[in-house]
């Protein structure tokens, strides 16, 4: 998941499907992952948020020059990428 030029680097579809599993089971009721790529860490990292206005707070790849930047952001109940 996410190869290509318009990605930092690829993810593989185990990980993303153990952060969408860890998001639905978590207490707080999560409703989308967020998929953050860190320029200092050279890493993704997750990231949970209830709604989906949410999202509109982050940075996001290839379009601000933070470090730590939105990569995707994932429904997690019908894991339907929604960013």
């Amino acid at each position: 998941m996410f190869e290509g030029p318009n990605y930092p680097q690829p993810l593989d579809e185990s990980l993303l499907d153990e952060w969408l599993e860890k998001g639905r089971s978590g207490r707080v009721p999560y409703a989308y992952l967020v998929i953050i790529w860190d320029e200092l860490e050279a890493i993704y990292a997750p990231d949970y948020v209830e709604q989906r206005s949410e999202l509109q707070k982050y940075p996001r790849y290839g379009q601000a020059p933070d470090h730590q930047l939105l990569v995707a952001a994932f429904d997690l109940y019908s894991e339907t990428r929604v960013i």
